[in-house]
């Protein structure tokens, strides 16, 4: 296995600055022979009475920090997630993390908002303080005076309205990144999907690391891959094993979905932390049908859609290009079955 197997040519101009209104007008490349070429709220003609929409409900915060150290220069804090109960510790992401010491104080404005402490095991994150709060409530109220949403660092134009980069059906706060397939749904698209006896339910994946990392090895199969924190509730399993008996369908919305999913099974644990790979040759266990948006090259992302389609996805991605669908996480989404079902 090579890097080259999971490269591809992405023009600037297919990466989705903005998102579209309304949210389910999105694109949506459905697999299969031929490929058709819908919209998302096509998706209750696709789906069948009896089939299981799995989304991940965790809620995006805004954890970008722009702060600045006491000498005036610039630093920015990413916080990945929190490592206590009461979200005054973080594990984060640190600019310029070479020229930062253990203990060193960065100010939001004349405000000392972050504490800075020893490298992680991994090396390439750290350990932070967040100054001030003394409960995860007042923690949250902390991001939301200072905090920005942390877009992915190819969308450049501003966002307007934070709340496009959230699913309307956000619970838990935590994640870093959104669970990107999922901003396509409205409650309309919801209603007519129950309607048509598509039953849903819910997993938490909190997004972390590995959605802003590339493949840094040659060998992909070399990669590290983070732990993140996953939890899948018993009724959500029973859901799952149920629908796969009565001959339905196990449809997870989006890559995080997958990896709570698939983590939960092969783990034996409906909750905890993963770091499972997914790549070619995967014992699927869970997931039957995969909605996903398309995504960057040389990514662990990429590789999922590989194990779980096949080579086929670099003729999708090709006709994708062509026809002018937009990428990355305001962009359009395609609808792929099991290669091995």
């Amino acid at each position: 296995m090579q890097m080259s197997d999971f490269d591809y040519v992405l023009p600037d101009e297919r990466i989705a600055q903005t998102p579209i209104e309304p949210r389910d007008s999105a694109r949506l490349l459905v697999a299969g022979d031929p490929v058709r070429h819908l919209h998302v709220f096509d998706l209750p003609d696709l789906l069948l009475p009896g089939d299981l929409l799995v989304v991940n409900e965790t809620r995006v915060i805004p954890a970008r920090l722009r702060l600045h150290r006491a000498t005036g220069g610039a630093a920015e804090v990413l916080l990945l997630e929190a490592t206590n109960g009461a979200r005054t510790e973080w594990e984060a992401l640190v600019r310029p993390g070479k020229k930062l010491k253990v203990g060193e104080e960065l100010f939001a404005g004349d405000v000392p908002l972050v504490r800075i402490g020893e490298r992680t095991t991994a090396g390439d994150t750290f350990h932070v303080a967040l100054l001030g709060p003394t409960d995860g409530s007042e923690s949250l109220e902390t991001l939301d005076t200072y905090g920005e949403m942390p877009l992915p660092p190819y969308i450049t134009e501003r966002l307007d309205d934070p709340d496009r980069y959230q699913t309307i059906y956000a619970n838990e706060p935590g994640s870093a990144a959104a669970p990107t397939a999922g901003l396509h749904f409205t409650s309309e698209l919801f209603d007519r999907l129950d309607a048509r006896g598509v039953n849903r339910a819910t997993v938490e994946l909190v997004v972390g690391l590995d959605t802003f990392q590339p493949i840094s090895t040659d060998n992909p199969l070399d990669h590290p891959m983070h732990t993140e924190r996953y939890r899948v509730p018993p009724e959500t399993m029973q859901q799952c094993i149920d629908t796969r008996a009565a001959g339905g369908r196990v449809v997870a919305v989006g890559t995080t979905a997958v990896r709570a999913l698939e983590s939960a099974a092969k783990l034996g644990e409906l909750a905890g932390r993963t770091n499972i790979f997914i790549h070619e040759g995967f014992d699927w266990q869970v997931v039957d049908v995969l909605m996903t948006n398309f995504h960057l090259p040389k990514t662990t992302l990429l590789m999922m859609i590989d194990a779980f389609a096949g080579p086929v996805w670099r003729d999708l991605y090709a006709e994708a290009i062509q026809r002018e669908y937009r990428f990355l996480s305001f962009g359009d989404a395609m609808l792929l079955e099991r290669a091995s079902r």
